[in-house]
């Protein structure tokens, strides 16, 4: 029997190849790797995708100073470790040239066939298209890789691999570009990778977000486990000793190890369960793997006879296995000295399942398209996209992601037995809903464990749930506040849509009225033919009337209707102001600034532009100047001259078409006149008692104004604090940001824009 060595820290940045060469025996070990699960594989395939990429990318290096194949070597050296075939670690090679070089999809098409173009097609972000904001964009590229994942596992499989190579090496990159990578990695990535029970992928993609997202906390448990290591190993080494005598007499062929529990789940179950290190009792862990499922409830009688259980710490995930295909059996036992410690108990093949998921059951031969293991593991993708069909709304997909995907789940069962998962908070609607939608439509009531319950009844893990029907019953418009999942509320919504048109057009029509009241709006002033089309477009209706109903069967809100059209009404309206306003100052004719022999005066905003007198000036939202910044005008069209901070990236004449670069103007700050300006602040802290008192009680000494402060504490449990302060000069702003970095606990301050 072998030792597994205990894991603790996260993997660092892997080093810049010091040659050329490095790569390439790289992928001749990447070759190997292939043929030895596949001796028959077309490895040749492989060489000539490497070269090509190596070729496409010649000129591109990383943040890292490395050359750019490096990134795709390392890709489909991982893909090669998971036992991915020739097809796969292909497209991996390829994954960054149809985006990043002239090379097309049709060209690795005809060079490698119309499978590997897929792969790298649903790997490769959207470009060609303008979506009006970042986050529509994001999620149409999510939305992109989940049809082509529907299609192919591979594509994921090769995206998460992306992923924890571009966090493995982002120590290179920007502050701001680390924190939003990592967020995005900890909200999508490393779900996704739980779902597919890619637990060695997900624990490191959560660990290095961490690091960035937190990293005052990462390196306090790092240091913390690094300090009781001896301890820790001491402990777990006379249990293993114990079990290990144990299977012995027992005559149990048997692989004991400790394992050690990654950082993120450390300090998830610090900060959510408000707990020490030391609190944490599956800190200690023990893995014992055998041969078959009888040698598991062995083991687990055994260990219970050395060692007393804790009561409910027990887990059976054999006899009922996760949606992610894990199976194992958990159970948490009292110590030698009193100190609890997890025991997981699993077959060899239950193990490779635990650590790579779905790529443990790898079937894709050349020539195969699938297997029957992989369509069962990737029936909630489908289901997903099935809800997906109707409307498109960022809010609502993102949403559905985190709702049916990547909640905790809970089982239950029919009163047949078959076992039921569904997320955590579903209530007895969702359950019949998963059991089919006629049973859904037809549900009339529901019991639990033999008792009658409302249909707001939450659901919890190991209940019988008997759905009661009746062929008159039908479903509520209320239902859709009480169900969970999108599986239910998108079939409510097709009944109703299906069966009350009319009646839906009519209701629609009442809740957009009332949104419009409410807002004091008029239909006339919002309704306008062409703010219509671009609303029935966005949402994906053909006509008005489809749009009402979609509002009267719940699809979409009245207020997000309402909202739309008065973001158009209100920028015509601010449009038409503006060209008022900048009328007697700028010539649409001529394109020029007319200019006045008049004596100079500054601008309400105490800003002096230089040649024109009095003219409408506006700060910059993107940059919030205020006295004693170094700025810089920029006529526009319509609004007058917009003043920017001189280091603004938006005002930067390298990232600007040659002819606008004639619009730039001289201005200054005119230390004649008195003015005072807002800027916001945001404050990033330990969260404690008595922190907002002190806030204003500093800005009060240094009787600076208080605007507007918003406070609350993010998933990681830090205090985020955003004031908005009434200040002269940059002098006052400074003296704010001295006080506040001095507080108590505060990480970081940070001068935002408006």
């Amino acid at each position: 029997m072998r030792e597994m060595v205990i894991e603790e820290a996260a993997k660092l940045p892997e080093d810049i190849p010091k040659s050329p060469e490095d790569n390439d025996r790289l992928v001749d070990t990447i070759i190997e790797m292939v043929k030895s699960h596949n001796p028959g594989a077309n490895t040749d395939m492989i060489y000539v995708a490497y070269r090509l990429a190596k070729s496409a990318h010649k000129n591109q290096f990383r943040k890292s100073g490395a050359p750019y194949i490096e990134h795709p070597v390392q890709i489909a050296y991982i893909a090669s470790q998971l036992g991915l075939d020739a097809t796969a670690i292909t497209a991996a090679l390829l994954h960054d040239v149809v985006e990043d070089t002239p090379y097309t999809s049709e060209d690795v098409a005809l060079l490698f066939g119309q499978t590997v173009a897929d792969i790298v097609d649903g790997v490769t972000k959207l470009k060609q298209i303008r979506y009006s904001t970042r986050e529509e964009q994001q999620v149409e590229n999510y939305r992109k890789m989940f049809l082509a994942m529907a299609k192919d596992i591979r594509v994921v499989v090769i995206k998460l691999i992306d992923r924890l190579h571009n966090m493995r090496t982002m120590n290179f990159m920007p502050h701001e570009k680390q924190l939003v990578i990592s967020k995005e990695t900890l909200d999508v990535y490393a779900p996704l990778a739980h779902r597919l029970g890619m637990s060695k992928i997900k624990s490191e993609l959560e660990d290095l977000s961490l690091k960035y997202l937190d990293p005052v906390a990462f390196e306090e448990i790092k240091t913390s486990i690094s300090q009781k290591r001896s301890e820790r190993d001491e402990y777990l080494k006379d249990i293993i000793s114990v079990l290990r005598d144990a299977l012995d007499k027992n005559e149990i062929v048997a692989e004991v190890s400790g394992r050690a529990k990654h950082f993120y789940s450390i300090w998830r179950k610090m900060y959510t369960q408000n707990k020490t290190l030391d609190q944490l009792y599956d800190l200690f862990a023990v893995r014992i793997i055998v041969d078959t499922v009888a040698d598991c409830y062995a083991v687990l009688g055994m260990v219970h006879d050395l060692y007393k259980p804790m009561p409910m710490r027990f887990k059976d995930y054999i006899a009922m296995p996760k949606p992610n295909m894990y199976q194992s059996i958990h159970t948490t036992l009292i110590g030698p000295n009193g100190t609890p410690f997890e025991v997981q108990i699993r077959t060899w093949e239950m193990h490779k399942v635990a650590e790579e998921g779905i790529a443990a059951h790898w079937k894709y031969k050349e020539g195969i398209s699938g297997s029957n293991d992989m369509d069962s593991a990737l029936e909630w993708v489908r289901q997903f996209l099935d809800t997906q069909n109707g409307i498109i709304d960022t809010d609502d997909f993102m949403q559905t992601l985190k709702v049916d995907l990547f909640s905790d789940e809970v089982f239950v069962f029919t009163p047949q037995g078959k076992v039921i998962s569904l997320p955590a908070g579903s209530t007895v609607i969702d359950f019949a809903f998963a059991i089919h939608s006629q049973v859904g439509y037809k549900m009339s009531g529901a019991k639990v464990d033999g008792k009658i319950v409302p249909n707001s009844y939450k659901i919890k893990n190991g209940e019988i749930i008997e759905i009661l029907t009746a062929n008159t019953h039908g479903p509520s418009r209320d239902w859709l506040a009480l169900c969970k999942t999108s599986q239910a509320r998108n079939k409510i919504n097709q009944w109703f849509k299906r069966e009350r048109r009319e009646e839906n057009i009519e209701h629609g029509k009442e809740l957009v009225e009332r949104e419009l009241r409410r807002l004091g709006n008029t239909h006339a002033q919002l309704f306008k033919p062409e703010w219509v089309e671009i609303l029935t477009r966005r949402y994906g209706f053909a006509t008005l009337d489809d749009l009402y109903a979609g509002v009267g069967y719940g699809g979409l809100t009245a207020q997000k209707v309402v909202m739309r059209l008065r973001e158009e009404w209100i920028k015509t309206n601010r449009e038409e102001e503006n060209k008022r306003k900048i009328a007697a100052v700028f010539d649409e004719e001529t394109k020029t600034v007319k200019t006045e022999p008049t004596k100079r005066r500054a601008s309400s905003k105490g800003i002096v532009v230089k040649g024109i007198d009095n003219c409408l000036v506006r700060l910059a939202r993107c940059c919030t100047p205020v006295a004693g910044d170094k700025i810089v005008g920029f006529i526009t069209r319509g609004r007058g001259v917009s003043v920017h901070r001189f280091d603004c990236p938006n005002v930067n004449p390298d990232n600007m078409p040659e002819e606008e670069k004639d619009r730039f103007i001289e201005v200054y700050w005119d230390e004649e006149k008195s003015t005072s300006y807002i800027s916001q602040l945001q404050i990033e802290a330990y969260d404690r008692d008595g922190m907002v008192l002190e806030i204003t009680n500093i800005l009060s000494t240094l009787k600076i104004s208080l605007k507007a402060l918003n406070a609350f504490v993010n998933k990681q449990g830090m205090a985020i604090i955003q004031v908005s302060v009434e200040i002269r000069n940059t002098s006052d702003l400074g003296l704010v940001i001295k006080k506040m970095r001095q507080m108590h606990g505060v990480k970081t301050v940070t001068r935002l824009s408006n």
